[in-house]
């Protein structure tokens, strides 16, 4: 399990590594009980795994119920047991085993492993975290079938599922573990849904400071042309690559954990200045653009529009964003299929937008910009409180760390 506890007083050395010596080393079916049972007759709800989220409805992760009015091939799955998407065995080995969390008895697909723990000897909430942590994954990993399946994933056989080894801390220290990892979970979840408040509520301001019905401060008509031009500046190859990023903006390239696809020849490249908004030429449908803080070049797929002394360049990005104004990008875009849609500054500057006075548009642009800054905050509070849960749980769920139980 980790080195950090080898040689140490009161561990021992196993098949998962060194643990405590109070904790025993057990393979699944020592401590679970297959569920095999079909659905039946009576209709329970049909319900799917996702990665990261856990049981949700297959009407809400497909659109519809695809098990339809036949649940033959459907297993019968009663609370407080799990469920394994076997056919995601090979990119989530560890992120598809989760405790059915209903207080009623629910209906997955057959495809999926189901089993209930032995209560005597088991913590459900310690065994979802454990599920849920690296190490078991890579021990799943052992057993995964060398096969490919049609759709090109592994596929993970019941019986190596059940071979796989897990520890076996005592119970009651099991319950303390479960209760620590719990709070942490809590902290999580108010977090997510604060963040998910100030999201709606950033939304909410949006429809109603750039609503095209009328509004307490005048407003003029202009076609994009008049409030922008296009920036074709190329042979810029001694400024540093930038990539325009959903959520992040304008940013280098070098800030990006991503492999560089750009290519060799940066001759054709187009100059962005602090201030300018770049957006993709294919993509301005669905609002892909950004405002540079940096001087830079960009991709030959994006269009450079440099901002008149007639707007907030800021408040125009966020307009950009509505609803109505990426439904006027699609209009405007030329192509036969989504996919090869493009927005040119010529059709993007044929379209007509209604605008504040420049000193309006300010305020608004500082209303929306300290939303995203809170927004910001929160995100990074959620991802270094995640952090210290992983970080605790590996400590944990491998006795680096004992409880007092």
């Amino acid at each position: 399990m980790t080195d950090k506890n080898a040689n140490k007083i009161g561990y021992k050395k196993t098949k998962l590594g060194w643990i405590p010596e109070d904790w025993e080393v057990v393979k699944l079916k020592e401590i679970s009980i297959p569920i095999v049972e079909k659905v039946g007759t009576k209709k329970r709800t049909p319900m799917s795994l996702s990665a990261g989220k856990g049981f949700v409805s297959q009407a809400q992760k497909f659109g519809k119920d695809i098990a339809g009015k036949q649940y033959t091939n459907y297993i019968c799955l009663p609370p407080s047991t799990f469920a394994y998407n076997k056919g995601n065995s090979l990119k989530y080995p560890q992120g598809c085993i989760y405790l059915q969390p209903f207080k009623e008895d629910v209906a997955v697909p057959n495809v999926f492993i189901c089993f209930a723990l032995n209560q005597k000897r088991c913590n459900n909430i310690f065994y979802e975290q454990l599920f849920k942590n690296n190490t078991h994954g890579k021990e799943l990993f052992k057993y995964i079938n060398s096969g490919v399946r049609n759709d090109g994933l592994l596929n993970l056989n019941d019986n190596n599922f059940y071979e796989t080894k897990l520890v076996l801390p005592p119970l009651k220290e099991q319950e303390k573990i479960a209760e620590v990892l719990s709070c942490w979970d809590d902290g999580i979840e108010v977090l997510e849904k604060l963040l998910e408040k100030k999201q709606l509520h950033k939304k909410a301001l949006m429809q109603r400071l750039y609503s095209r019905k009328k509004t307490k401060f005048d407003k003029k008509i202009y076609k994009l042309g008049q409030l922008f031009t296009n920036r074709k500046e190329t042979n810029c190859t001694n400024l540093e690559l930038l990539s325009v990023c959903d959520g992040v903006g304008i940013i280098p390239r070098s800030q990006l954990n991503a492999k560089d696809n750009s290519n060799e020849d940066k001759s054709k490249y187009l100059k962005v200045c602090i201030g300018d908004i770049a957006y993709n030429t294919m993509r301005m449908w669905q609002g892909r653009c950004g405002v540079s803080n940096y001087l830079g070049i960009v991709s030959p797929a994006y269009t450079v529009c440099i901002p008149t002394e007639k707007i907030n360049v800021n408040y125009m990005y966020y307009m950009f964003k509505t609803p109505h104004m990426i439904h006027d990008f699609w209009r405007f875009s030329q192509g036969i299929v989504e996919d090869t849609l493009n927005l040119k500054f010529n059709n993007f500057s044929i379209i007509k937008v209604e605008i504040p006075s420049k000193e309006v548009q300010q305020k608004i642009a500082e209303i929306l910009n300290n939303c995203d800054e809170g927004i910001r905050l929160l995100d990074k509070k959620l991802e270094m409180l995640k952090l210290q849960k992983k970080g605790l749980m590996q400590k944990l769920l491998t006795g680096e760390i004992r409880v007092n139980a």
